[in-house]
């Protein structure tokens, strides 16, 4: 472990907004492009390949590079590859919103996901830098509230760009927004991110497990093509073979490093850190929660969307209730996971559980009646919003809490990966439900129900590994406090 910091860092609190700002237009990218589709098919004529490439490419990229950046910023190279996937995520952005053709388009996102990519550990790392006790708790809270609304505020922003630029020319802002939000950060990144924690005395230089990241990188991608490739309408089941290639390249890569562990002490998953079972816990949770919560707006987007002829704008507006309760108790849950702990989570997990059953009853109830559904369903979410909130930045403090500050850049990168990797997942499954039901002929009303109980029941999951951490760390209190009675 790093030496204890003797004073805090004077700047911690300026390089936040830095950080934040970064999660938000990485995270925002994500779902703010959904709206978009109808128009970026009509004005380049793209086709669902090149489509499914648009959405899919940035999320596959994004998961790709997140371990070995993250590697590389816990090696030291934490703010050079912060300045250089900033720089990278604006050209990429430019390159999206100027795309002549759709070839153009899907390989400018899959390089702006490799951006975000780079990104993201970085800003996980220099939290877990920066900060520490209950002040990172609140700074994670902030983070976490930035990346809660970003989500659920795309589909809105996206729409709000559509309509003002007109349908021919507002998919290109949905890319060309970023611009001026890195032109604003880039001074303030190059002045406030922070070099490498200092190292311990005769600590040798860290090695790169190059083999251990391309064990990784191949695991990654195989779990994922699959997913991110599903679009609901007559997919190829040979897709699937690529779990095959998954469970291979993932049992190598854990007797790979295993091996350089014991070798070295360097390996890119240092067992110490995967043993934890808060890091284990924690990341098993986010993983379920993303793929519930990113599913649930995907299903209502395209139920109003297509089915009920909202407007992208008016899809969006149903979505801005979540993110405003989200953002609001996601900033007091900072303050509030330092005495409740994995209490607030399970919390949290059970007000978003009783706010997407509600939102599956409205549907089904209210499904055909285009003016009394969507305000219906903005109350709702309303209320999975205030829970969401409370799950998402304590989750990720807690499952950080015991980790090495020099670990923190993969560690981080690990919980992130999980959280793409179920976002992936839950969209794929959606997909398939939604898309399924109506080509059997079932009402739009009921498909939607079918595919919002998807997300019910990841939501469940999410909530019993939530019960199962509690219970683990309740006992392990009574042990220590049996120690030291």
């Amino acid at each position: 472990m790093s030496p204890t910091r003797a004073e805090p860092d004077p700047a911690r609190w300026r390089v936040l907004p830095v950080c934040l700002g970064v999660g938000f237009i990485t995270t925002l990218d994500v779902s703010i492009v959904n709206v978009a589709l109808p128009s970026i098919e009509s004005s380049l004529r793209a086709g669902p390949t090149q489509l499914q490439l648009v959405v899919a490419g940035y999320t596959l990229a994004f998961g790709l590079a997140l371990v070995p950046a993250g590697r590389l910023g816990d090696a030291g190279s934490r703010r050079t590859l912060f300045m250089v996937g900033l720089v990278g995520f604006a050209l990429m952005s430019l390159a999206s919103g100027l795309a002549p053709t759709d070839t153009w388009l899907g390989v400018a996102r899959l390089l702006q996901g490799v951006s975000a990519g780079v990104l993201n550990p970085q800003v996980v790392g220099i939290i877990q830098q920066q900060f520490s006790g209950s002040e990172r708790g609140r700074a994670f809270g902030a983070f976490g509230a930035t990346i809660g609304v970003s989500t659920a505020l795309g589909p809105l922003l996206g729409g709000l760009l559509i309509a003002a630029a007109g349908s021919a020319a507002g998919w290109r802002w949905v890319f060309l927004v970023n611009i001026p939000v890195v032109a604003v950060l880039l001074p303030f990144a190059w002045r406030l991110v922070p070099g490498p924690p200092p190292r311990a005395p005769g600590a040798g230089a860290r090695r790169l497990d190059l083999v251990g990241l391309g064990l990784l990188g191949a695991t990654t991608l195989a779990v994922m093509m699959p997913f991110v490739t599903t679009t609901g309408r007559g997919d190829d089941a040979s897709r699937w073979w690529w779990l095959a290639a998954a469970l291979a390249a993932g049992v190598g890569a854990a007797a790979w490093e295993r091996r350089y562990q014991r070798r070295t002490g360097d390996a890119v998953l240092d067992p110490h850190v995967v043993g934890l079972g808060s890091f284990r816990n924690g990341a098993l949770l986010g993983l379920a929660y993303f793929a519930g919560f990113t599913g649930l707006f995907l299903v209502i987007t395209l139920y109003l969307q297509d089915e009920l002829g909202y407007t992208p704008l008016q899809a969006g507006l149903v979505g801005t209730p979540f993110a405003v309760a989200s953002g609001i108790s996601a900033w007091f849950s900072g303050r509030w996971v330092a005495r409740w702990g994995r209490q607030l989570v399970v919390g949290g997990l059970l007000v978003v559980l009783v706010g997407v059953v509600a939102a599956d009853a409205v549907v089904r109830v209210l499904g055909d009646r285009p003016g009394a559904v969507g305000p219906a369903l903005a109350a709702v979410l309303l209320v999975a919003g205030a829970g969401s909130g409370t799950i998402i930045a304590p989750n990720q403090t807690l499952t950080l809490s015991e980790v090495p500050v020099t670990r923190a850049g993969v560690a981080g990168s690990m919980l992130q990966l999980g959280q793409r990797i179920g976002s992936a997942v839950g969209i794929s499954v959606v997909l398939a439900v939604y898309y399924g039901g109506l080509a059997s002929g079932e009402r739009a009303a009921h498909a939607a129900g079918r595919a919002l109980v998807v997300t019910i029941a990841l939501v469940a999951v999410a909530l019993v590994v939530g019960l199962l951490d509690l219970r683990s760390r309740r006992a392990e209190d009574r042990r220590t406090r049996r120690a030291n009675a």
